[in-house]
């Protein structure tokens, strides 16, 4: 076994499960005080529900099971691991060597995508914000795992319908490229979210009274987890500890500097500042633009990417108010906009491949197809399971419990007691 590369791999899966209680305070700094404990139960959720679903069935689906129609693997042939971990005298350990080709074992492999499962259903979270129920929202993301998420990353990463292997590759003539979750994690998200958000509708006073963030440095603390544990998310991918794995790393790092900056350029022109929140916006955008990327783009490249990723992302967060659809916490205008400017500017800066980096125009034209792809696959799928659950148990709370706190709703405490604390204080003097 190769026992370094092991344990980068291992590594990585724990940077990239971090991540999610990285969105958790990233989200949970924006919403308002009454509604941080459920913005924080969605990703605890996220990781529970989606844990279990990927023993169950979703690896199978995903990596394990018999390709069907370049879509999905069959849920049955690695059902509960079986054929991937094996007892071993008693104790488990892995059936055979991860698909990877580096040396260590497959057990390995479940751990690593089992976390990036995980990420991607609890960024959905961000755009339903201060409304839904708890419930509602499990029940969501056992079935977005298995119909939605689990076929597309077997589409992507195992050699189906958008694999530069796949069907549409082979008709273009150019290998489609996504090298840790443009199209997987963060399109595929955001066109989740935006089907929802304009199937529940919008919160109370959207667009009519400022909603503000309830704590600033929540969402600096957030933004600062998830640059630290893209390094497994975007760096892991290399699956090995490699040069390209080094390279994953530097190409990330100045990706996002250079949207933070220039997306903080764009405030300042605009409104004046330079402001908190669009600090940790920026940095998330350019760490969502590099991901398909990260392998591909030359350092001078990874920065003109990060660059205009921020600018568009940062003037594509206005689109909702324009629009009309309330995504509370811009998960459209971030993830998507900026997983659609990583996976096609591939096209554009690829190394060798890239318009622009001494390729021609296959490149570009097979980026734009499997980001239209995975918008439709996404749409279409996340549309059946939301509508089937609003006709049902429903989406939403009531308006007044909305009001008054989706916190005290579905968890029945307050994230700060400042009646208490004002009371005890009172006591004390007295």
């Amino acid at each position: 076994m190769g026992t370094g590369n092991a344990a980068w791999m291992l590594t990585s899966a724990s940077l990239v499960l971090l991540m999610t209680p990285g969105v958790a305070f990233f989200y949970g700094g924006m919403v308002r005080a009454k509604a941080v404990l459920n913005m924080l139960m969605l990703s605890a959720g996220a990781m529970a529900v989606t844990s279990i679903v990927w023993v169950f069935w979703g690896w199978s689906i995903a990596y394990a099971g018999s390709d069907i129609g370049g879509i999905f693997g069959d849920p049955a042939t690695g059902f509960l691991l079986k054929d991937t971990m094996v007892a071993d005298q008693g104790t488990f350990t892995a059936a055979a060597a991860s698909a990877s080709g580096n040396g260590y074992p497959a057990s390995i492999d479940v751990a690593f995508q089992t976390t990036f499962a995980i990420i991607t259903v609890a960024l959905i979270s961000g755009a339903l914000a201060e409304r839904i129920k708890y419930s509602t929202w499990m029940i969501f993301v056992a079935l977005w795992i298995t119909f939605d998420y689990a076929p597309m990353a077997h589409m992507v990463w195992n050699g189906g319908l958008l694999s530069g292997d796949g069907a549409i590759s082979q008709a273009i003539g150019a290998a489609a490229h996504d090298f840790a979750g443009g199209t997987v994690v963060h399109i595929n998200a955001a066109v989740a979210a935006l089907v929802i958000v304009l199937i529940i509708g919008k919160r109370k006073g959207f667009n009519k009274q400022p909603i503000r963030p309830h704590n600033v440095p929540f969402v600096m603390l957030g933004a600062f987890l998830l640059w630290f544990g893209w390094f497994g998310f975007n760096a892991g991918s290399a699956f090995g500890a490699n040069g390209t794995a080094g390279y994953a790393w530097v190409s990330t790092t100045a990706a996002t500097a250079a949207a933070m900056l220039s997306w903080g350029f764009t405030e300042k022109i605009r409104n004046g500042h330079y402001t908190a929140m669009g600090a940790a916006s920026g940095m998330v955008a350019g760490l969502v633009a590099i991901t398909p990327a990260a392998d591909v783009v030359s350092p001078l490249w990874a920065m003109v990417l990060g660059a205009i990723a921020g600018v568009f992302t940062c003037f594509a967060c206005g689109w909702k108010f324009k629009l009309g659809y309330d995504d509370s916490l811009d998960v459209v205008g971030v993830h998507g906009v900026g997983g659609v400017t990583g996976t096609v500017l591939i096209g554009l800066f690829g190394e060798g491949t890239g318009l622009f980096a001494g390729g021609d125009w296959r490149q570009l034209v097979v980026q734009i197809c499997i980001a239209l792809v995975a918008i439709l696959y996404s749409g279409v799928i996340t549309a059946i399971i939301a509508f089937a659950l609003e006709k049902t148990i429903g989406w939403r709370v009531t308006e007044a419990q909305e009001v008054s706190g989706v916190d005290l709703v579905d968890q029945g405490e307050r994230a700060y007691d400042f009646a208490g604390t004002a009371s005890s204080v009172l006591k004390e003097l007295k």
